[in-house]
């Protein structure tokens, strides 16, 4: 714009091309602190101190405060009243009215973290999944029953206002749930843990079951539609984020660059308040949603050219819209990169601008900040502090990668050398060219110093490199992780010494064993027993006659159980509590599907993501066998059989064909099963869709047993596992991830382990390979169990057979060898 008022429209709606400037630092209007007087005192701000002290809240918890903030709410916020008010205005009334007491305190948190200045730790995550919020924070905050009082005597039941919650779209499987269950320790144990992750608009997807032929559907989850009373938004902080365009390097041996050009969006901030278990300690969950710099075009929606006119709000709001994008298409491994590259450069951007508040030099950064790396997808933010550094803080380039490699820490979760992820250089180019120049000159550096070590070993350099030579070549992200970071860790014992035998070796050779360590997985047992499962918390609180307050966060205080396991009054009370949960799944599930379950039978659960290595395949055949075995056998013998519900849950990535087939068999199956007048009171079978947080919070504590059946050496861990055994449910599992160390802890004869293992599954599948034995011969029962689908019983033109020929021909996964060795599929 010139000086006389006059632009030129050709630039309306596009980024400016020039050399970017150096970032502007702002202070946001979160966390700040008061300034202090010539004494060290602090100064009040603004205005008259006493009539602020006088008018500020606190903690709204006796019965008439609650009803007070929620009618409160009910009038204000909403705009309603009682003669109008149902069950789902009550629970966003209730919701507000809790955030308004978590906001108090985070407020205090974060201004106390301010004064002290403490070291801070960052979870990077692509996934949060959090799960239902207004009974954990009721929970954490101790007034569950306070609010159900309140909310009884405003003509309200607690129990009906806490299903109208929806639970957030922000993750999917183990990934997030663990993510989840660290924010809500780390505010426990009041430890200043920040989360950083993405506003999903629709989430992954909401998983839908086609009526005719039981195939897995995706629908957008619409969750944000009523809003969410949780988040706050902080339209204040914004950060500019940029794509594509030109990175011109400087010369003169400096390592800078400008990065100019391309197209820049808006990172917008949504803040979710972690509130500690009985604490005031209020950690923060910050999303960040992408918006347009310039959102509309006026001139092109003037002129007729109304698709032109929103193009660029289209193209920011898609990075945010859903969680993974299907990568199948160019369009959407584009998506995903940029999706990873927005979030990691919003919150660097974020970190910076706290750590300037502390007034320390550039060099102290890593004193201050830890940033933890939770799988391979925020390996960007390694780049990206180097960039900030190098080329705005003006650091230099050995002095950048001293802070990097002391900031990272990355921790691994798989042990499937093709599910690490890499990206096409091309792409890399393209999207992010500064950041592509910045990891060829890491990796020159890093194969320098391997050549230094071993020189002459071209083969180490090629194993050692962050890119994959090819057509096109590929960034290694998983390298680049380890190069970049402090401390790598696998997240059990077994997956530890896999990462540093299998995945990683050569790195284990240049940088020595202590790099690499194991942070076994965990989880919350807040949510995960006294929320889901409130009578066996209540049982443990009674039988250990200690407050829940102390035993919820020492879970060792659960080893005083074993001195009442021949109580017959606590043996009586333990009955009577999984007994009562088992009906509250059987109502659940006679609601969903129509069909009566018998709430005394034995209930078999499996509730994971859906993949070939966590063998769902496998469970679904052995219920098919145990189908099959009851069908042939005459009605006096059938009555001797153990009654059994078998349940699953889960979805398949929506490009993952084979594991769609594998709930379209567990659906047809059903379907056959439950309607067969000879085994239905026998066995049932059901595929509960649209797996959730709360979805297991019902499912968990039902449990009798549960299946934990991945191929020896492919589950880096899991935690649903631990949920399971937290419940008092019986593990069915092969001696993978912390399926060891929860033997070690509860004693193997509480653990039913079988399988091969994991030294023995590559010879396995050399065999399988090149000294194949007909299934028949091998496995006659599983045999015929895939003859019998092959037949068109659970459906008909071949559908399943790309499916039975993942087993029938390589068998990668071992089903045929582990088939007869589950006790479980047996009728006994």
């Amino acid at each position: 714009m010139a000086s006389t008022g006059t632009i030129d429209i050709s630039s309306i709606g596009k980024p400016a091309i020039a050399p970017r400037a150096k970032r502007r630092h702002v202070r946001s209007l979160t966390g700040d602190f008061p300034d202090l007087d010539e004494k060290g005192q602090e100064k009040w701000p603004k205005g008259d101190e006493q009539s602020w002290k006088a008018a500020m809240c606190d903690i709204h918890s006796g019965i008439p405060d609650i009803s007070k903030a929620i009618v409160h709410h009910v009038q204000t916020s909403l705009a309603r009243a009682p003669y109008n008010i149902d069950d789902f205005g009550a629970y966003q009334a209730a919701a507000l009215s809790v955030r308004d007491n978590l906001i108090v305190n985070w407020n205090s948190t974060q201004l106390e973290y301010s004064r002290k200045s403490p070291k801070r730790a960052y979870y990077l995550s692509l996934e949060f999944l959090m799960g239902r919020t207004l009974s954990n924070a009721l929970l954490n905050l101790g007034l569950l029953d306070n609010y159900s009082s309140s909310l009884s005597s405003l003509g309200f039941s607690l129990e009906d206002v806490l299903v109208q919650e929806r639970d957030a779209a922000l993750g999917n499987g183990g990934l997030g749930r663990l993510a989840a269950c660290y924010l809500d320790s780390s505010a426990t144990q009041e430890l200043p843990v920040w989360g950083y992750g993405l506003r999903y608009k629709y989430g992954i997807f909401q998983q839908l079951i086609k009526a005719d032929d039981g195939t897995q559907l995706e629908a957008p989850d619409p969750w944000l539609d009523y809003q969410n009373p949780w988040e706050l938004p902080r339209l204040d902080v914004t950060y500019e984020i940029r794509f594509y365009g030109n990175a011109q390097r400087w010369g003169e041996g400096t390592g800078r660059a400008t990065w100019s050009g391309g197209q820049e969006v808006l990172a917008v901030a949504y803040d979710v308040m972690i509130p500690g278990y009985g604490t005031r300690s209020t950690n923060n969950l910050r999303l960040w949603e992408s918006k347009p710099k310039r959102g509309f075009d006026l001139q092109s929606f003037n002129a007729g050219n109304y698709e032109r006119a929103v193009e660029s709000s289209n193209s920011a709001a898609a990075i945010t819209s859903v969680l993974y994008p299907n990568d199948h298409t160019t369009f959407g491994k584009e998506l995903r990169l940029k999706q990873q590259y927005f979030w990691t450069a919003a919150s660097l951007a974020d970190m910076m601008r706290r750590f300037k508040h502390l007034d320390k030099p550039i060099s102290e950064f890593s004193e201050y900040n830890a940033i933890q790396l939770n799988d391979t997808h925020p390996t960007l933010a390694i780049v990206e502090l180097m960039r900030i550094l190098v080329d705005d803080e003006e650091v230099s380039w050995d002095n950048a990668w001293t802070i990097v490699t002391n900031t990272f820490f990355f921790t691994n979760h798989t042990v499937l050398p093709e599910a690490l992820e890499k990206w096409s250089v091309p792409l890399m180019e393209h999207l992010l060219p500064r950041h592509m120049q910045i990891i060829f000159d890491i990796n020159m550096l890093h194969l320098q110093s391997v050549e230094k070590k071993f020189p002459g070993d071209r083969d180490r350099l090629a194993r050692l490199s962050l890119i994959e030579e090819g057509f096109p070549k590929q960034v290694r992200m998983a390298n680049l992780a380890v190069v970049g970071s402090k401390k790598v860790n696998g997240v059990a014992e077994l997956h530890s010494a896999l990462v540093k035998q299998n995945l990683f070796p050569d790195f284990v050779d240049f940088y020595g064993p202590s790099k690499f360590g194991n942070v076994t997985n965990g989880i919350t047992p807040r949510r995960w027993l006294d929320q889901c499962n409130p009578s066996l918390s209540s049982l443990i609180t009674d039988t250990l006659k200690i407050d829940r307050n102390v035993w919820l966060k020492d879970l060792y205080k659960l080893q005083g159980l074993l001195a009442h396991v021949d109580d017959p009054e606590f043996q009586t009370r333990w009955a009577a509590v999984k007994h009562q949960n088992k009906e509250r799944l059987a109502l659940f599930v006679e609601r969903q599907f129509g069909i009566k379950v018998d709430a005394h039978a034995l209930f078999d659960v499996q509730i994971k993501r859906l993949h070939e290595y966590k063998r769902q395949t496998l469970n679904i055949l052995g219920v098919i066998h145990r189908y099959l075995l009851i069908k042939d056998m005459t009605p006096e013998q059938r009555k001797k059989v153990v009654k059994k519900v078998v349940l699953f849950a889960g979805k398949a990535a929506p490009g993952y064909y084979i594991a769609k087939l594998t709930i379209r068999l567990i659906v047809n199956a059903a379907r056959v099963i439950n309607t067969d007048p000879d085994t239905n009171q026998y066995l049932s079978l059901f595929f509960l869709p649209d797996y959730s947080v709360s979805l297991a919070e019902i499912l968990i504590p039902a449990s009798d047993i549960s299946q934990h059946i991945s191929t020896a050496g492919t589950e880096a861990s899991g935690t649903s596992n631990m949920k399971f055994c937290l419940n008092g449910g019986l593990l069915v599992g092969t001696v993978d991830g912390a399926n060891i160390e929860i033997a070690e802890e509860v004693g193997e004869d509480n653990v039913f382990f079988f399988g091969h293992l994991t030294p023995d599954v590559e010879d396995l599948r050399y065999q399988h390979t090149y000294h194949p034995i007909p299934i028949e011969k091998k496995s006659p029962a599983l045999a015929h169990v895939l003859n019998t689908v092959s037949s068109g019983i659970f459906g008909g033109d071949g559908v399943y057979e790309p499916l039975l020929n993942t087993i029938r021909q390589g068998d990668f996964y071992i089903l045929t060898d582990d088939f007869d060795s589950c006790r479980f599929f047996r009728l006994s």
